[in-house]
């Protein structure tokens, strides 16, 4: 009978700390560019030129057409061959962004046309440039009407952050691959990252709930 032993996988802690700090790190940074990318493409989407919004359509359709896998090998082991190389913790960061990116644009661009026109026009009517419009009358409610779905994409893509271990950029899942190649404790190192994620999962859930209840003013 198989006997659970986790005291192998306990003097690896350091290493699994490090990998856990990575993941955070690459999955809350690459949700900050992803927005970065999402909210002016999302604007445009919604009034912009053809030729932009075109633009930003074909790299919706790859990004979401294509697999996270795959999008990481293309940058980590193709970009080189045109002279762009990038580390592997480096590379992981860009397709992230990327990839949450074109999926943050179709959310936030579904909040804005969710915001009736007539309170833009009433916004400019009394006198608030373009950029003020768009800040206080357009973007923070269309933020609020997608905030559930935009937290949503964030946790899957901190879950799916377990897949940059295949380039071996150094997070949690990398780390555990490298325990049970020495310690051969396969089912305890798994059930060990298995709490780690799913603990990452909560303290997400809990930080995106007060960040609504204090920008949106929101009750959660």
């Amino acid at each position: 009978m198989y006997s659970l032993e986790f005291s192998d996988i306990l003097a690896f802690s350091d290493q699994l700390i490090a990998g856990t700090l990575l993941t955070l790190q690459l999955s809350v940074s690459a949700m900050l560019v992803g927005l970065v990318i999402a909210i002016p493409f999302a604007s445009i989407k919604t009034a912009g030129p053809k030729v932009l919004k075109r633009a930003i359509n074909v790299y919706i359709e790859i990004v979401r057409n294509t697999p996270l896998l795959v999008q990481l090998y293309l940058v980590y082991f193709g970009l080189p061959s045109i002279g762009l190389q990038f580390t592997a913790n480096a590379a992981a960061l860009l397709t992230m962004s990327l990839n949450v990116g074109a999926y943050a644009t179709e959310i936030i661009r579904a909040g804005i046309l969710s915001i009736d026109k007539g309170q833009a026009e009433a916004g400019r009517a009394l006198g608030l440039s373009g950029i003020q419009v768009f800040r206080h009358i357009i973007l923070k409610p269309a933020m609020r009407n997608v905030y559930t779905a935009l937290t949503s994409q964030f946790i899957i893509l901190m879950l799916f952050s377990s897949l940059v271990s295949a380039i071996s950029a150094e997070d949690l899942t990398s780390v555990a691959n490298q325990i049970q190649s020495i310690t051969f404790r396969s089912f305890e190192i798994y059930i060990v990252i298995t709490i780690i994620y799913f603990a990452l999962t909560m303290l997400l859930s809990m930080l995106f709930a007060i960040v609504h209840r204090t920008v949106f003013n929101y009750p959660v």
